[in-house]
Parts: C-alpha cells; sequence; structure tokens
C-alpha cells in the first residue's frame, strides 16, 4: 500500500518512514496504520536493512493521536475491542521488528503517537516534544490492556496513574529524566544526531542487537496481562466516549455522566 501520508525512503542500512500528515499534526489514519504495519514487515524480510527510523512531517507533531473522524463510526461493542485489537496488532508488530528502531520526536506524540513511540528501541526528541495520553480529558476512551503494559514498563505505574489522571502531557525533560527519552537535541541537529545513531547502531551485530531485543521483550512477556476486554466493551458502549468524540469535533467541551 503507498500513500503520501506515509513516505518510505531507503538510505542505504537505513529505511526511514515519515508519517506525513503535517496539516493534521500526522494524526493517523487506518490507513497510516496499515502502512506502518507493511513497513515492519518489509524491514523484516531484508536483512540489508539494519536499522529503522520513524518521524512526523513538520515540526509540530510527530503523531498526535488517530484521527478522531473515524470513531464516529463506533456503534458496537466489536467496533472498540477491534480498534484496540488492531492498535496492539500495529504497535505491537512495531515491538516485534527484528532491527533496532528509532523515533526521531519533535512537537506532539500523543495518544496512538505515543504508544508509537513508546513501541520503538531508542527516542530522541528536541525540546518542545510532548508526550501523555490524554483521554480522560478528551474522547473518555481507553487502551488496551497491552498498552497499558508496555507503559507502564517504561515509565512505572505511579507516574502513568498521574499522567491519564491528569490529562497532562508529559515535556521532554521530564521524559528524558524518567528514561523514556534518550537524548534532547535542538531541531536543527536532531536529524544529524538521528542518523548518526542509525549509522553507528546500524555497523554493529546484527545478531546481538536481535536477541537482546527479543530477550528483552521475552522478560516483558512473562508478565502480560490478560482479560480486560470487558473493560474496553464498557468504555467504547459508553455515552460518554460518544459524547467525547462529539465535543472534540466539535471543538466544545464534554459534558461527563458516568455513563
Amino acid at each position: 500500500m503507498e500513500s503520501d501520508e506515509v513516505l518510505v525512503s531507503r538510505d542505504g542500512p537505513i529505511l526511514t518512514l515519515t508519517f506525513n500528515r503535517p496539516e493534521a499534526r500526522n494524526a493517523m489514519t487506518w490507513g497510516m496504520y496499515e502502512r506502518l504495519y507493511e513497513a515492519c514487515e518489509e524491514v523484516d524480510q531484508d536483512d540489508s536493512i539494519r536499522v529503522m527510523v520513524l518521524r512526523g512531517a513538520g515540526d509540530k507533531a510527530f503523531v498526535a493521536g488517530t484521527d478522531i473522524s473515524q470513531f464516529k463510526a463506533f456503534k458496537t461493542p466489536e467496533d472498540g475491542l477491534a480498534y484496540e485489537r488492531g492498535n496492539e496488532r500495529r504497535s505491537g508488530r512495531l515491538a516485534l521488528v527484528r532491527k533496532p528502531v528509532i523515533a526521531q520526536i519533535q512537537g506532539y506524540a500523543v495518544g496512538g503517537g505515543f504508544g508509537i513511540v513508546a513501541a520503538c528501541d531508542l527516542r530522541i526528541a528536541t525540546p518542545d516534544a510532548r508526550f501523555g495520553v490524554p483521554i480522560a480529558r478528551t474522547l473518555g476512551n481507553c487502551l488496551s490492556m497491552e498498552s497499558y503494559a508496555r507503559f507502564m514498563d517504561l515509565l512505572g505505574p505511579s507516574r502513568l496513574k498521574e499522567l491519564i489522571f491528569t490529562a497532562r502531557l508529559m515535556p521532554a525533560e521530564e521524559a528524558h529524566q524518567a528514561g523514556f527519552v534518550h537524548e534532547i537535541l535542538p531541531p536543527d541537529e536532531i536529524e544529524t544526531r538521528v542518523r548518526q545513531l542509525a549509522e553507528q547502531i546500524a555497523d554493529y551485530a546484527p545478531i546481538t542487537l536481535w536477541v537482546t531485543k527479543e530477550a528483552i521483550r521475552r522478560i516483558q512477556e512473562q508478565r502480560k496481562p490478560t482479560g480486560g476486554e470487558d473493560l474496553v466493551v464498557t468504555t467504547y458502549t459508553s455515552a460518554d466516549f460518544h459524547e467525547g468524540v462529539s465535543a472534540f469535533l466539535e471543538k466544545r467541551k464534554p459534558r461527563w455522566t458516568g455513563r
């Protein structure tokens, strides 16, 4: 699948994928998510690709979530379940890529964008980068159990609860102190640094890099949660979720009822 909304380029051993909807802060459509999945497949099928880099077009956002207009079609319990399963299929696939994946983050990486960068191996950001899942303030939806687990591994349960409960966005420096972001670079230096880092890693032993990724993934997998579909169904079939979507698209404050 080729689309102007996702650009894939190759330079030697490095494949770069650019989310290319800068006018919408690179908010993800279903097609963009699918192209990301396909790119992961391509990376794993080509032994000459040693590193994958993800970035967002423009300087406002890496990915500012999922395109909210798509949620208007949600009517049944299966809609929410299919969405969260799809999210895990894509983010889980990104986490399974056999090569190191670097996220080059400028601006917002929130909602679905936060999930994408969390599935990457290294995160390099500019000072204006912001991270979080402000779902309690915006849509009133939830995450999959796998997403909660991934965020908790990276941030810890206390910080994750605080971020979601307050719906605040974590600035780059805090994310760096938390170990989530590995380096912070000025906007005019980040591309050069990511390229340098990718070239450095591409020169190292690929089996060592993959085994390290896989070993850590297996350790985390042993703690993987089960169940949780009832929580997803409760959320996506609630009146509050539909109110949240409508309010977001109508640019007004949601009227939560707890139903």
